[in-house]
């Protein structure tokens, strides 16, 4: 039986309780994603993170943002503290590769093994400030040859990258989490700059889309439209594994469970639930229902790229990225 096309994180603290445990194992969610309030010691993570798969008994992919910068969920002092992502670009790819395969290596050693990054929006004069030092450039080259390097790094850490926001934030003067962006960009101009580094990377195996409106194309959100949908796989040609960006963002309308249902019929693969109550969570799992063939065969192909961290030394790794970082300052 497939699991439930959701990745689930209302996880109320660091502990997984009886009642979370018994909802999951019920519910069976194809993955979990944790936040800072889950976060709190090594030994504590990998606790969690093997309850959580005793939950739903199997190996289920776990994921969190580690971006660096503003978003990051593991912290100092038992983890490293990563500056912005745009702020760090022009070290270059080798940097960029470094940081993201020390993430991920930071990641698995505590059971988690996918990221939410990279951030493959294309960062503009006016890009809202809750995303532009998230982005890895201004440009669509540099933000492939820097969102390559991310993603070949933490797949080479045993982690699996979730390039986000498909198919593309940048020109949001908006933040999705309190209102629906609109942009008014036509598709070719898009097509130039917006949708070029998810294109360059559509070979990776997991996406998220965006919550934003592009009026020249859809009246929906992306996130909840077919056309837009039918646009990233066909236009973008990405046929991995898309789940939406969190449907408690108040870009959306309607209920959680009717959020649900219309990014699964338009076309996404999972939804994501990020903050909430197990009550919060059952509609939103009743309304996801189990995955479909589709999405299963991206998920099996997505789940076998998930390998074993590559043997190299940590410390000379990162002895190496504050070289090049310092020479950049």
């Amino acid at each position: 039986m497939a699991a439930n096309a959701t990745i689930l994180g209302g996880i109320a603290g660091t502990d997984l309780t009886a009642a979370e445990r018994d909802f999951f194992r019920a519910a069976d969610p194809w993955g979990f994603i944790l936040f800072g309030r889950n976060v709190e010691s090594p030994d504590q993570l990998r606790r969690l993170t093997g309850n959580l798969r005793d939950a739903v008994g199997r190996d289920a992919v776990i994921t969190v943002d580690q971006e660096g910068g503003r978003v990051q969920r593991l912290r100092g002092p038992h983890w490293t503290d990563w500056p912005a992502p745009l702020d760090q670009a022009p070290a270059g790819p080798r940097a960029m590769w470094l940081r993201y395969h020390l993430i991920g290596r930071e990641l698995r050693a505590v059971g988690i093994d996918s990221n939410c990054a990279p951030t493959l929006d294309v960062a503009q004069a006016d890009t809202h400030p809750f995303l532009r030092n998230r982005c890895l450039g201004s440009d669509p080259t540099t933000v492939a040859t820097l969102g390559r390097a991310a993603a070949d790094a933490m797949l080479a850490a045993g982690v699996l990258p979730v390039m986000k926001h498909m198919p593309g934030h940048g020109r949001a003067v908006a933040d999705s989490h309190h209102g629906l962006p609109t942009v008014t960009a036509g598709a070719d101009d898009l097509d130039a700059m917006d949708f070029a580094p998810f294109r360059a990377l559509r070979d990776l195996p997991m996406g998220m889309t965006a919550h934003i409106r592009f009026t020249g194309l859809d009246d929906v959100p992306a996130t909840a439209s077919p056309k837009m949908i039918a646009l990233i796989r066909d236009r973008i040609g990405f046929d991995g594994l898309l789940m939406t960006d969190d449907i408690t963002m108040n870009a959306l309308s309607g209920t959680q469970a009717d959020r649900a249902a219309a990014s699964i019929a338009a076309g996404c693969d999972l939804v994501l639930h990020c903050n909430g109550t197990i009550a919060d969570m059952e509609p939103v799992v009743a309304a996801a229902g189990a995955m479909l063939p589709d999405a299963q065969r991206r998920a099996d192909a997505a789940l076998s790229q998930r390998r074993a961290p590559q043997d190299l030394d940590p410390a000379a790794l990162m002895a190496e990225w504050r070289d090049l970082t310092a020479a950049t300052a």
